[in-house]
């Protein structure tokens, strides 16, 4: 995250508050609660940051042999879990009554809101984590079933310097770089293109829904079947092995993200992004709750959606507004979010397949991301620029969870 100053300054001090600051939960439970959150995904990078934090702050190490060891009120977290990390959608007001009915076992509101909070950043940051290649990737050859995933070596170490990093992942792939000069010059292209055709744009009201369902059901179609067929020697495995270590800290662990546009029962309305907003509704219930961390988030959602340095890879003085926000929407897309004012035609001209497969598994399966797949998107593109779209994927995930969490909330005060 160095790589992009501004945005970690505005991620750490969110972090900090969220982990460290007076708010409603006990300190130890905070980590107790992000190590519950990044075990959904079996990100052991984050797990065993906050064995160690939870530790340090005083934590019943018992509790740290899994979750028959904790008490009733943090297990009743499992299903909010379970939901916000795959399918938030899902999320009703009936899962909040349940948490905050009276009884020994009960939650305040602000409490549930600090604790959502904390879920919802965990498993977007377990997304990051996989996208950037910083998690430990199981190898059975080795004693302690760890070795780093061969992308770490450039993302700690070579973070000063970012044109061997590029040389490196570009020598070792079987692409031209003349094949990706030509894609880059084509996608800039097709950005400027989309953006004058929005200034004489007509487009009706029911075209531009009838192109979010077919985005939406499109989404479908990328992973996971698509992975094995769109990189055919990738090691992407349909059965992630869930260890010991991870699995003592889940229920259900082979819940997992369901595409919600898949027809039958679970086929949900979809989420108009007007009806509930981050700025008009959510941000006001988190502060209210959970004093001042709703300021904290939207500036660093704000940070990250404004985020940009004019450049794509080796070009310079490039507005790359319609891009950042064609990622963002993609996510909630998958997430069933939809916003009345966007055209989704655009993530069809600008995501290219390779790129969605790697959006679709950073943030629904982030345990299954490969270092092939990061390389095998935007070729031309500086490690920084793959950094800067995992930021958005993150935080588009984070808020997408929290919109349903908060929803639900609201739901229940009404």
């Amino acid at each position: 995250m160095s790589l992009h100053t501004q945005y970690l300054e505005s991620f750490l001090r969110s972090q900090f508050y969220m982990l460290r600051m007076d708010g409603p939960l006990p300190l130890p439970d905070r980590h107790y609660i992000a190590i519950m959150a990044a075990a959904r995904h079996q990100c052991s990078y984050l797990i065993n940051m906050h064995v160690d934090e939870f530790l340090k702050t005083g934590g019943i190490a018992e509790w740290l042999n899994g979750l028959e060891y904790v008490p009733q009120r943090l297990r009743n977290l499992n299903e909010i879990n379970k939901l916000l990390a795959h399918r938030p959608w899902l999320i009703t007001k009936e899962h909040i009554q349940k948490l905050v009915k009276t009884g020994e076992n009960n939650w305040s509101l602000p409490e549930l809101v600090h604790a959502v909070v904390l879920l919802a950043h965990y498993h977007a940051l377990a997304s990051f984590v996989f996208g950037s290649g910083i998690n430990p990737e199981r190898d059975p050859g080795i004693a302690n079933g760890f070795r780093l995933i061969s992308v770490s070596s450039f993302c700690v170490c070579d973070l000063a310097n970012d044109n061997s990093i590029e040389n490196t992942s570009l020598a070792g792939s079987n692409f031209g770089i003349v094949d990706s000069l030509g894609e880059l010059e084509a996608l800039m292209e097709r950005m400027k293109r989309l953006q004058e055709d929005r200034e004489d744009d007509e487009t009706t009201r029911e075209e531009m829904t009838t192109r979010f369902e077919k985005e939406k059901k499109e989404s479908l179609f990328v992973v996971p079947g698509e992975t094995l067929h769109a990189f055919p020697h990738s090691d992407f495995e349909d059965d992630v092995i869930v260890t010991a270590d991870v699995s003592r800290y889940i229920e259900d662990p082979s819940f997992g993200y369901e595409d919600f546009a898949r027809r039958g029962e679970e086929h949900l309305p979809t989420f108009r992004a007007q009806d509930y907003t981050w700025e008009n509704h959510g941000f006001s219930l988190v502060n209210r709750l959970y004093s001042d961390i709703g300021h904290l988030l939207d500036e660093k959602f704000r940070m990250v959606y404004n985020l940009t340095y004019n450049t794509m890879a080796t070009h310079e003085d490039v507005d790359t507004t319609t891009l950042r926000r064609a990622l963002f929407n993609y996510v909630h897309c998958m997430f069933g979010i939809r916003y009345d004012d966007y055209d989704y035609g655009e993530v069809n001209q600008l995501l290219e397949r390779s790129l969605k497969v790697y959006i679709k598994t950073v943030t629904c399966y982030p345990e299954r991301t490969t270092k092939r797949m990061y390389d095998s998107y935007w070729r031309q593109f500086t490690h920084s620029e793959k950094v800067h779209v995992n930021l958005l994927l993150m935080e588009a995930r984070m808020q997408a969870e929290l919109l349903y969490a908060l929803r639900a909330i609201t739901r229940h005060l009404t």
